[in-house]
């Protein structure tokens, strides 16, 4: 019998990388991108391993208790537990971190760790993700094959708040290079980018990048409305 993996991420980056990955790996794979297809998938499967490569929402207790499940949180455990941790370390001024792979458990990024791996902060927020999607892989590949032991976390606890929409709006900065940082941490599909609002009007910013010294930017620009 085929050994049953699950990978339920969001992001087509990872559904990307999943329709790669899983046809050149042994098993029996799947795919799910909401906790409903989640909960539907596991009423008639058994999976192996649950695998949470980049998943916002949190895991029913009933589901971490039942089945093997792992997730991969980008700071070095137990330093950054909760969320939003690729834009709360870039405002901390990190320029490197690591994926931890970890054993999920009833806390919030509390689980015993498998393995930690280097990953840069450079980029535009979907840049990071891509290769901490692409690190992931290479992780969850080992884990099938080595199918090592978990070890709990070593250190202090340090905790990140998950950011809200509204905290996408660009607040006073002194320096270019903590504006080009605070845009380029939200940039990513699906997520909130960096905006102002202006005389009724809303400025939405991407693809931002250096050019002799000063910024340049892509922007979108909306009719405000006031349910945003």
């Amino acid at each position: 019998m085929k050994n049953t993996y699950l990978v339920a991420a969001i992001g087509e980056w990872n559904r990307d990388l999943f329709n790669i990955k899983s046809t050149v790996l042994e098993g029996d794979w799947s795919y799910v991108s909401t906790p409903r297809e989640l909960e539907k998938y596991l009423s008639v499967n058994d999976p192996q391993y649950i695998f949470f490569p980049h998943w916002r929402w949190i895991v029913s207790p009933h589901i971490v208790n039942k089945y093997n499940c792992v997730c991969f949180h980008m700071t070095d455990l137990p330093y950054g537990r909760g969320g939003s941790p690729l834009q709360n370390l870039i405002q901390l001024g990190h320029k490197t971190t690591v994926l931890s792979a970890l054993k999920m458990d009833k806390g919030t990024d509390s689980g015993p760790i498998y393995f930690k791996e280097q990953l840069s902060l450079e980029g535009s927020a979907e840049q990071i993700y891509c290769r901490s999607a692409e690190l992931a892989w290479d992780m969850i590949i080992r884990l099938i094959k080595e199918k090592p032991m978990s070890t709990p976390q070593i250190g202090d606890v340090t905790t990140f708040k998950r950011r809200t929409p509204a905290e996408s709006e660009l607040p006073h900065f002194d320096e270019l290079s903590k504006l080009y940082d605070f845009i380029r941490m939200l940039d990513a599909p699906t997520y909130p980018r960096a905006f102002l609002k202006s005389n009724g009007l809303k400025f939405v910013f991407s693809n931002v990048d250096w050019n002799k010294g000063s910024l340049i930017a892509e922007v979108q620009i909306n009719i405000d409305h006031v349910e945003d």
